[in-house]
């Protein structure tokens, strides 16, 4: 701990967008302290991408956000980008690769990532105060005044930097919407978000399926995602329905076509072609076996294509191009990747993420009510809305 309890800034959450911003704030000269209750920084960051950390996306644009305000990501976004990011990890000799739709991860560990922002944290002088659970916050001469760990620190700057309440066993809480609220900021109704659904009684037979995974193109209301959607024995996961549950709402449908490669009356065009091919080895040609069994079990056909009306077949077709689950709920933020929602961007500044009627305080990351897509968005988020904040430090 350090021996001056007066800083120029205090920056609550040591993940990805808290020690981003301190260390941003750090190389500019400000005299910063990083508090966390976990007693080692980033631990989000060292599980994401399997571990090797899917620290950016190149196809970064405000449109692959949710948000109640679609254009606040923009500012931000625009001034901080995954080329300046790339940079920093070059610089530290990281050796990345991308891997599918944009995608960038570490050839090695995201233990580097780690280790390459606790490194520029001490090149900006940054104090860590680790380990240490904030037990108040207030506002008072202008100042803020945190106690952790029996100690008061005071700074006209506070930034909040905890996340949402995704992943608990990691730590995370809903601190920073109490604190938003404490100093009177709006927060738009958390929710799992990037989270696998659950699938009723109805759907048993799918969730039998447990570990079939296979291509599809999955909607639900304007948004369309083509992915890998994976069955598990509690209902659907992957990166398609992963994307999709950011927009889906409880009681809504979502529709899969299970074959986006194939025309809807392609089982018409394989009758005339082939009339003694029996529906389920012509499904196991574009589908794991398993799954063309449920399906033809779920549509109550296995018949030869020769011996099926058109007009069966039609449907078939249909009925594959969109298929219909009504999920029961969700895997909740125990296995959500980030919330949904969070604290509402009209009341802070899309330049500096400075609470408007709050002098001294800001809100970055991921508990603000900005929420990427599957696929390193939301890392650039973190780092884009720190760099906004330090800069205004």
């Amino acid at each position: 701990m350090a021996q001056s309890h007066i800083y120029d800034a205090i920056i609550l959450g040591a993940g990805a967008a808290g020690m981003m911003c301190a260390a941003m704030a750090g190389r500019r000269g400000r005299n910063v302290l990083l508090v966390d209750h976990n007693a080692q920084p980033g631990r989000k960051i060292l599980i994401s991408g399997g571990g090797r950390c899917n620290f950016t996306n190149i196809g970064t644009r405000a449109d692959r956000y949710l948000s109640a305000n679609p254009h606040f990501a923009k500012s931000a976004l625009s001034r901080y980008t995954p080329r300046d990011f790339i940079a920093l990890v070059e610089r530290y000799g990281i050796a990345w690769h991308e891997k599918t739709l944009g995608q960038l991860f570490c050839d090695g560990s995201a233990q580097q990532i780690v280790d390459m922002l606790v490194d520029e944290c001490k090149a900006g002088n940054v104090t860590p105060a680790f380990g240490q659970p904030v037990s108040a916050v207030d506002h008072r001469d202008g100042r803020y005044h945190v106690s952790c760990g029996g100690h008061e620190f005071t700074a006209p700057s506070l930034v909040v930097a905890t996340g949402g309440p995704s992943i608990p066993k990691l730590g995370a809480t809903g601190f920073a919407y109490d604190l938003a609220r404490q100093f009177g900021l709006k927060v738009v109704q958390p929710r799992p978000a990037l989270v696998p659904f659950t699938l009723g009684p109805e759907d048993t037979l799918f969730r039998s399926l447990s570990g079939v995974s296979t291509p599809v193109r999955v909607r639900c209301g304007k948004a369309v995602f083509e992915e890998a959607a994976l069955f598990t024995h509690k209902g659907l996961s992957g990166p398609a329905m992963l994307q999709i549950s950011s927009y889906w709402k409880h009681g809504e449908a979502i529709h899969v076509d299970m074959l986006p490669g194939l025309e809807r009356e392609w089982l018409l065009a394989l009758k005339q072609q082939e009339p003694n091919a029996q529906l389920r080895a012509v499904f196991a040609r574009h589908l794991p076996a398993r799954l063309a069994e449920a399906l033809c079990e779920k549509l109550g056909e296995n018949g030869q294509l020769g011996a099926m009306q058109d007009k069966a077949l039609r449907a078939i077709g249909e009925r594959l191009a969109n298929w219909e689950f009504r999920p029961s709920g969700t895997e909740g933020y125990a296995k959500a990747e980030v919330a949904a929602g969070g604290v509402s961007t009209d009341g802070l500044s899309s330049k500096t993420m400075e609470a408007k009627h709050q002098s001294g305080l800001y809100i970055i990351g991921e508990a603000v009510d900005v929420t990427g897509w599957l696929g390193g968005y939301n890392f650039q988020w973190a780092w884009a809305s720190a760099h906004a904040a330090a800069t205004a430090l």
